[in-house]
């Protein structure tokens, strides 16, 4: 599994080595989701071994473009797993590497709903009935791994099943996985936008590469603040943090036609009752929460 945009002058690591893969996953993920999408990524990989009866331990590798606070990435591993993890990572410096490449293979296809998110690897795994997006773990935050982007895509294909929302926004959009979902769901123009520019242009990428470019239009943008976002929407996307959707709550609500659905990610469960708090305010109310490997995604209405 891996998260979060490689840099490509990498040159900070911290490797730790965990007892299973749900400890992996967990350092990696609340990680990703701490630091800069477009200056950190995690990998998660479990570690070979010539002795298959003895159950192999698994490695998280977090690389960094500038240097870390190695504490607060402690205080952070120590919060996810424990503190005994946490005064076992070690930190050094990397020579720039492939390691996206090397990465793949432990990346598998991963369904929500009817979506099926897979790499150029597992094509072969593509069924007649898929809605198959085709994603590279290799330059933004949302491969589909992470538990964030399943829960909005399965909130998405539900959404799908009852109806076929008009006017779609994609706040933060990452690799696109979202934008191109809801535009192979619905087979309407999707707006997104993201405020890293290396971002954009793999969104634009992806949607091209996955057959729905002339439909995913996708600007450089914080939250709504730019001319083609501008307008009102049945239905919006938004996986990014807990801090800037709260900061967004105003903005989104007056975004959101009446009767819309949002849709929020990006939240540890500590974070929900924030959240809820600010949509609540701009007279939003839940419809359901769905949480998948410790991450929260709420489905709300106007």
């Amino acid at each position: 599994m891996l998260e979060g945009l490689p840099p490509n002058n990498a040159a900070f690591l911290m490797r730790l080595t965990c007892p299973d893969a749900d400890a992996a996953q967990r350092v990696a993920d609340i990680i990703v989701e701490t630091f800069d999408p477009a200056k950190t990524a995690a990998s998660a990989f479990e570690e070979e071994s010539d002795r298959p009866e003895i159950e192999r331990p698994w490695t998280v590798e977090v690389y960094f473009g500038t240097a870390p606070d190695e504490p607060q990435i402690r205080d952070l591993i120590a919060l996810a797993t424990g503190p005994d993890l946490a005064a076992a990572a070690e930190f050094g410096r990397v020579e720039k590497a492939d390691w996206v490449a090397a990465s793949l293979a432990g990346l598998v296809p991963v369904r929500a709903g009817r979506f099926l998110v897979h790499g150029e690897h597992d094509r072969a795994v593509v069924g007649v009935n898929d809605r198959a997006i085709e994603i590279e773990a290799a330059l933004a935050f949302g491969t589909g791994h992470h538990g964030t982007t399943r829960g909005c895509l399965t909130f998405i294909d539900a959404i799908a099943k009852r109806r076929r929302p008009e006017r779609i926004l994609d706040v933060g959009t990452g690799t696109g996985v979202l934008a191109i979902a809801a535009a192979k769901a619905f087979h309407r123009r999707i707006k997104a936008g993201d405020i890293d520019a290396v971002a954009v242009e793999t969104a634009k990428a992806n949607a091209k590469y996955n057959g729905v470019g002339p439909l995913v239009h996708v600007v450089q943008a914080r939250g709504v603040d730019h001319p083609a976002l501008r307008g009102r929407y049945d239905l919006i996307t938004a996986n990014i943090l807990a801090a800037p959707l709260r900061k967004l709550a105003p903005a989104l609500a007056k975004a959101l036609l009446p009767g819309g659905d949002i849709i929020l990610s990006g939240l540890l469960g500590r974070d929900v009752a924030g959240v809820l708090s600010a949509y609540r305010t701009q007279h939003l109310r839940l419809l359901a929460r769905l949480d998948i490997d410790g991450w929260a995604t709420l489905l709300m209405r106007r």
